[in-house]
């Protein structure tokens, strides 16, 4: 008879010289695997392995293998699939990646789950145990709700100083890059707020006193965003969230959040050239209005992230450029950058599979790092991965942490916490010096 035993492992990715990022600690931990040990039920055992920290169990004697996929990690959890296979065990792939390419990702493994996991992850178990595994498993989630993360699977780790909680899943809007927009199909799923202050209390059961609010866009339901920060303030926490820019343009949703304990917000701008967001179908956020937002933030209390692309059919090494002062001038707190890159199930990757401007197409070597796949109207892909390398450099010199952490009015409003961003910063800092971008930290 089978065992009721799982091992979920979380693949790391590989850097820009091909070997494994490996890290002595993971400061943003995910809570896809707390999750689904949460998933399996009481009467499983449930083992977890992140990769960037711990090494494979090889030699495990747990007979069945779950495998995450986000981003371009799909490449080394299809190496470990492969690896498993080989010893005799059954492999079980899901995440986003996997979903979007299942038919692909299916030869590698015994089943692969499509989308949201909850309302299958119970038959798929039941079916490993009666010998009567599917090859594919799919289904639409209508309405959001999760048991309590096993949380205590990972706190024995090394780990940082908060832990993740979902308030929401899926984006009302609908970017042509987005995976998100491919999967949700710009709906928005949000759980009850009691069942996400269960969560955060738990969080500050086991000791800690911050949080990470994993939603794709707090945004998309005001009043829920409202009602949710009301009871968040009430436990005097500290949180980390992402939403749209256009929070700036509410004042009292903004003071709302800040009053509630959140202490930054990282927010996908994209690029500062408005035709690219056309491109992208992205055109109702103006790049004219990033820098009165990005005050606006500040000002609040609140230091500001931002994930930004190049590569983009508008850039120019002028354009990359003026992006490089304009994180720095607008005192950026954590900017990371990306190489825009064709996901397989996107819009844009059925755009531009057949153009001639695609130099790579090989999709298991994509990475949001580079090398770059795709020829723009103004540069190489040769070019775009050297203005990658050089926007990083320039914004993490020495010179210009100082310029967007020390230089501002923050450090005097914030000097404790703007102390840990300039840690974080220099570590940032370190990592790109030795060609890692520091897109999983």
């Amino acid at each position: 008879m089978k065992s009721k035993r799982i091992l979920l492992i979380q693949p790391t990715i590989y850097d820009n010289n091909h070997l494994l990022v490996k890290k002595d600690k993971l400061y943003f931990i995910g809570l896809t695997m707390p999750l689904l040990a949460a998933e399996c039920g009481d009467d499983w055992d449930v083992e977890i392995c992140i990769e960037t920290i711990e090494d494979i169990p090889w030699d495990t004697d747990i007979d069945l293998i779950g495998i995450g996929s986000m981003g371009h990690s799909i490449i080394r959890g299809i190496e470990i699939a492969k690896e498993f296979k080989r010893r005799g065990k059954t492999v079980v792939m899901g995440g986003y990646m996997a979903s979007l390419v299942s038919d692909e990702v299916k030869q590698y493994c015994d089943c692969i789950m499509i989308g949201d996991a909850e309302s299958y992850r119970k038959q798929m178990l039941d079916d490993y145990l009666n010998g009567t595994l599917k090859p594919f498993y799919t289904t639409t989630v209508e309405k959001l709700s999760t048991p309590l993360p096993r949380y205590e699977l990972v706190t024995r780790k090394k780990i940082g100083d908060f832990l993740p909680v979902q308030a929401g899943r899926g984006c009302p809007n609908r970017c042509l890059f987005c995976s998100i927009a491919c999967l949700y199909k710009g709906k928005y799923l949000r759980r009850e707020i009691p069942e996400v202050m269960r969560d955060i209390r738990k969080v500050k059961e086991l000791g800690f006193k911050k949080f990470l609010l994993i939603d794709d866009n707090i945004l998309s339901d005001r009043k829920y965003t409202m009602d949710l920060c009301n009871e968040i303030k009430k436990l005097h926490m500290t949180w980390y969230s992402q939403c749209s820019i256009k929070l700036a343009e509410d004042p009292e949703l903004l003071k709302c959040v800040a009053d509630s304990g959140c202490i930054c917000l990282s927010f996908g701008l994209e690029t500062i050239t408005a035709g690219n967001l056309k491109k992208m179908n992205k055109s109702w956020e103006d790049p004219k209005d990033y820098s009165r937002m990005i005050r606006t933030i500040i000002d609040a209390g609140i230091d500001v992230a931002t994930e930004m692309m190049i590569g983009l059919e508008d850039d120019t090494v002028e354009s990359i450029k003026a992006t490089a002062k304009f994180v720095i001038d607008n005192k950026v707190t954590a900017p990371k950058f990306y190489i825009i890159t064709p996901v397989p199930g996107t819009p844009f990757f059925e755009e531009v599979k057949d153009s001639k401007d695609l130099v790579n197409k090989d999709i298991y070597t994509y990475s949001p790092s580079g090398p770059a796949v795709k020829n723009s109207k103004h540069l190489t892909a040769k070019e775009i991965d050297e203005m990658y390398w050089w926007l990083y450099n320039e914004v993490y010199s020495i010179k210009n942490i100082y310029k967007r952490i020390v230089f501002c009015r923050s450090f005097l409003r914030h000097p404790f916490r703007s102390m840990f961003n300039l840690g974080v910063n220099f570590f940032y800092r370190y990592h790109i010096k030795h060609n890692i971008a520091p897109i999983i930290i």
